[in-house]
């Protein structure tokens, strides 16, 4: 809406819509989707009700669905997938996503100090603790999940960016501005404060 990358087939057969030239609506074309028995589907933006309610059954229903979601954090990632129904659905949709959610990413890409970019990023996945805080609506706890569980591949935006700041990987000023506990940045890094930045 519109299509931005045209994807080759390769070893794959791939469909793309774009509104306006394949389908009438957003809505119709996320409908017949589902009709054309696919094995992955990319939602680009899940942006409202509708779109996420598909992702959700779409995902339940055993398909491979891939969205993206304009938040900063896992925690605040599901937080907006959960909150876009109403009350009375939400507790429903709990269980939906603590079955179905497998790994969420989040990205920033900073400025590097010699001037090009570097994606810095946040990997939460869905293991058991990670599906009973979302079952139990204590999306709060996520962090501290993703914090201890590095062994299983996870990783918090804001140690990630204290790393590559460390390492003199990102410009220092962009990651501070960034992180979100900053007296811990300022801790671990020793002499910045923000005086510096």
């Amino acid at each position: 809406d519109p299509i931005e990358v045209v994807h080759k087939q390769q070893k794959s057969l791939l469909t793309q819509r774009e509104v306006g030239a394949h389908t009438r609506s957003f809505r119709g074309a996320l409908k017949s989707a589902l009709r054309q028995d696919p094995d992955v589907i990319l939602v680009g933006e899940l942006r409202d009700l509708d779109t996420i309610a598909f992702a959700v059954t779409a995902a339940e229903t055993g398909h491979l669905v891939f969205g993206t979601v304009h938040t900063t954090s896992a925690d605040a990632t599901v937080d907006r997938l959960i909150h876009a129904f109403p009350p009375r659905q939400q507790a429903q949709v709990r269980g939906m996503l603590a079955e179905s959610l497998r790994a969420v990413t989040c990205q920033h890409l900073l400025p590097t100090p010699s001037g090009g970019r570097r994606p810095v990023v946040e990997v939460m996945i869905a293991n058991d603790a990670i599906q009973s805080m979302i079952r139990k609506g204590k999306n709060f706890q996520i962090p501290t999940i993703i914090g201890t569980s590095r062994d299983q591949g996870m990783q918090l935006m804001d140690a990630e960016l204290t790393r590559l700041a460390k390492d003199k990987a990102v410009v220092l000023e962009e990651a501070y501005a960034r992180v979100l506990d900053k007296r811990a940045f300022e801790a671990a890094l020793g002499q910045i404060g923000r005086a510096h930045v």
